[in-house]
């Protein structure tokens, strides 16, 4: 695989990874073509384009290049790892697709090595998730959340978010990576799910549909394992080899193929230490060299305009499972959930509600601390007489 020693002028300022930056409709398509047919004889993959790029996410190079081949404007050439290469229609895809008129100059700027990718910015403003929902970012050691995992992808080192269900792991993950690649795991995950498996074409016959591992190695992307703590530790050891100086697994399954992990692959994953089932084994904590610890954020609860009473009360609770008392507060989906309800039950029932969803063994001391909040005839939701 060959190179190119120099950068074609983009007619953008390369952003930083995680910039708030977007470009317009099509301008990707537009530098990644111009980037094949700088050298037409050159095989490139998705991240070596990205780096020439200054840092664009590998994932959404992939997805420019399979653009151009489905347009016959690029040629995918290689598998292992995925490269291509410029057709005759390339050179006319570099000048077609729209282009910013606020930064392209109007004659194309001398040829020139690519800069050097800048370090990331702190993110501080609210994040798109790919859902719609804005995330707001926390602090996590004088950085932003998203700056601080974006930043130890960049240095390859593992991340593991763990805490309670319901305070945000999933959204920060997804604020932070816009080329995401997600597995849910649970005790029924196989290693199939991972890597892929055979499966049956309209015509009969029996292709390997690759796996989502499979998928973020090849392409540069993120993968993160939610819930990774309840998958069985046999399943989840394929990802190890991918994860550690290899960085390539082997899929038996499939003619004992060799997949290597190409430049911005990382995995993240989620775990849940109160939920039952879930095993934080020495093999997977030794692989996630950053553990961070996500709770409730109760500054957006404030944000959403949550009822302050449940706010105090959840705060209380928390406190109390800090302490070993109980092994269960109400998070800030539990905290949402609330509001939900009052607003169609009223706040008495939305706390009740709060009691009546707390574990048995911790019920009794949610009611006290929830009844001396909201009053003494809270109660679970139950069913009465007729009408």
């Amino acid at each position: 695989m060959t190179t190119p020693a120099t950068t074609p002028a983009t007619g953008n300022t390369p952003a930083a990874p995680g910039a708030a930056h977007r470009l317009r409709n099509g301008e990707l398509r537009r530098m990644v073509a111009e980037q094949l047919a700088h050298d037409p004889t050159a095989t490139l993959t998705p991240g070596t384009i990205a780096n020439n790029l200054g840092g664009k996410s590998s994932g959404a190079v992939g997805n420019a290049l399979a653009t151009l081949e489905m347009r016959g404007e690029a040629e995918r050439v290689g598998t292992n790892p995925v490269t291509y290469r410029a057709t005759d229609k390339t050179a006319d895809a570099a000048k077609a697709a729209t282009v910013n008129p606020r930064t392209t100059a109007a004659a194309p700027a001398p040829l020139s090595p690519a800069p050097a990718p800048a370090p990331p910015g702190v993110v501080k403003d609210p994040v798109r998730r790919p859902n719609g929902q804005m995330y707001h970012p926390r602090k996590l050691s004088g950085l932003s959340d998203v700056t601080a995992l974006r930043r130890l992808r960049d240095a390859n080192v593992s991340a593991l978010m763990y805490g309670p269900p319901g305070t945000g792991k999933t959204s920060v993950v997804e604020a932070a990576f816009d080329d995401l690649v997600t597995i849910q795991g649970d005790s029924d995950t196989v290693t199939d799910d991972f890597v892929g498996s055979y499966a049956q074409t309209p015509d009969g016959r029996y292709e390997f549909a690759y796996g989502p591992l499979v998928t973020a190695m090849r392409d540069g992307r993120a993968l993160f394992i939610d819930d990774a703590t309840l998958i069985p530790p046999t399943v989840l050891a394929v990802v190890y080899p991918a994860m550690d100086g290899r960085r390539q697994i082997l899929i038996k399954s499939h003619k004992n193929e060799v997949v290597d992990a190409a430049p911005g692959f990382y995995v993240v994953a989620g775990h849940n230490p109160g939920v039952h089932g879930a095993v934080l084994t020495d093999a997977l904590s030794s692989r996630f060299a950053a553990q961070i610890h996500v709770s409730t954020d109760y500054d957006l609860a404030a944000q959403l305009k949550i009822d302050p009473k449940a706010v105090r009360a959840a705060k209380n609770l928390a406190l109390r499972q800090e302490k070993g008392e109980i092994g269960w507060a109400p998070q800030l989906r539990e905290l949402i959930a609330f509001n939900r309800i009052a607003a169609v039950l009223g706040t008495t029932a939305a706390a009740g509600n709060l009691v009546g969803i707390a574990p048995e063994e911790d019920r009794d001391v949610v009611a006290e601390v929830v009844r001396n909040v909201f009053g003494a005839n809270v109660a679970p939701l139950s069913l009465g007489s007729q009408f």
